[in-house]
């Protein structure tokens, strides 16, 4: 959920006539969530959203999932995956269930169609890079360390910075996300011990309409879930970023992980005071450079625990996690349900003493099992499993 924001032209009152210069009518389009009763905005076109010229063609798009391995903890290299292709070709899934899929990419080219993801949001984390995002709200401009939050039903065109090499985190949710309902009060708005507000969200910059003629792409994204998806191809008369102005509470926006503001207390605290979103059946968390516990016996390092109603996946970024050896730079880590885990051996006792922690990673907890797919099996380091128990005699 987002504050009200209003960008361009839009009329003194909604669902009224509002007329264009040469005479006719702009098109009011709304978009809301769960119906008619959650957040919605309106939108107000030069042509009507909805004239479809052509239906190009349904390209299969679903997730292939590997067969159950046997339970352990995985380590995944995504620093290897290849570059190529734009923001949607480049994705490489690596896991998920029925609520979610979870890739990482590594685009080269700006994508000359627009894209629509049907089933819910999505959820960019950039790893590097920088460029900008075209949608018909508007235009948002994204470097490292920024999620972009994109709602379900927006359409999307992603253009890299040139010759500025992109990594990032993708995932598509079956659902909503937003911030933790615990952060803000009963009208939406955040509260103080929230770790982020308002200021912290990057609404759209500018909103260019176009009115152009010619052959214009739309691609949507859809089905019941990760093993289900189909990509549909459609081919418009006019351009499809025509709007003049909108205003509601729906809208995509930017915030960058070092604006997340860390909770921090005398011992360890657990990983919900790092949560930054929440979704059907998961949770989004950010770990950030901070002071670590102050107790005079405090144990820095995060305590053994076993993970009984989820899974844990870790996507280290940047720094060195202070509870894990042989993690690099976009390692991705999965601890399923089932298994207890915790700091690498030695990590516990060389965190007595340390003041702080530079390190940020981004974490998920899902409910539901995670699958991998073939392309993660290939990524994942056969030692990660044994780590825990030391080295070699």
């Amino acid at each position: 959920m987002t504050f009200y924001y209003r960008l361009g032209h839009i009329p003194p009152k909604r669902h009224t006539q509002f007329w264009q210069p040469e005479g006719s009518l702009y098109h009011e389009e709304l978009m809301g969530m769960q119906g008619f009763q959650g957040i919605q905005s309106l939108l107000y076109h030069l042509r009507p959203p909805t004239p479809i010229q052509e239906i190009l063609a349904g390209d299969p798009a679903a997730i292939r999932l590997a067969p159950t391995p046997l339970l352990h903890h995985c380590h995944l290299r995504t620093a290897t995956v290849p570059e190529g292709g734009d923001a949607i070709a480049s994705r490489v899934p690596l896991l998920a269930n029925r609520d979610l899929c979870l890739s990482v990419a590594r685009p080269t080219q700006a994508m000359d169609y627009w894209y629509r993801f049907a089933p819910g949001d999505e959820l960019i984390f950039i790893h590097s890079g920088q460029g900008q995002l075209e949608t018909q709200f508007g235009r948002l401009t994204y470097a490292a360390g920024d999620y972009l939050l994109i709602p379900a039903g927006v359409l999307w065109r992603w253009i890299p910075m040139p010759q500025v090499p992109q990594q990032m985190l993708v995932l598509q949710v079956w659902g909503h996300l937003d911030p933790p309902p615990r952060y803000r009060n009963d009208r939406g708005q955040f509260l103080e011990h929230s770790p982020y507000c308002e200021r912290d969200l990057r609404p759209p910059e500018a909103l260019e309409t176009h009115d152009e003629a010619g052959s214009f792409e739309v691609r949507v994204l859809h089905g019941g879930d990760p093993t289900q998806l189909q990509m549909t191809r459609y081919r418009y008369a006019h351009h499809p970023l025509d709007v003049v102005g909108w205003d509601g509470y729906l809208w995509p926006y930017t915030f960058n992980i070092a604006d997340f503001e860390p909770i921090t207390g005398r011992i360890h605290q657990p990983p919900p005071v790092h949560q930054t979103f929440a979704g059907p059946g998961l949770v989004v968390c950010s770990f950030v450079p901070r002071l670590l516990d102050y107790h005079p016996q405090a144990i820095p390092a995060p305590y053994n625990h076993a993970n009984v109603d989820s899974d844990e996946v870790l996507y280290y970024v940047s720094g060195t996690f202070l509870s894990r050896s042989g993690i690099e730079s976009a390692s991705l880590t999965l601890h399923p349900r089932g298994l207890p885990h915790g700091p690498h051996p030695g990590r516990y006792e060389t965190s007595v003493g340390q003041d702080r922690t530079e390190e940020y990673a981004v974490m998920m907890d899902t409910a539901q099992p995670l699958q991998m797919t073939p392309q993660a099996i290939a990524l994942e380091d056969p030692d990660y499993s044994y780590r825990w128990r030391g080295p070699e005699p």
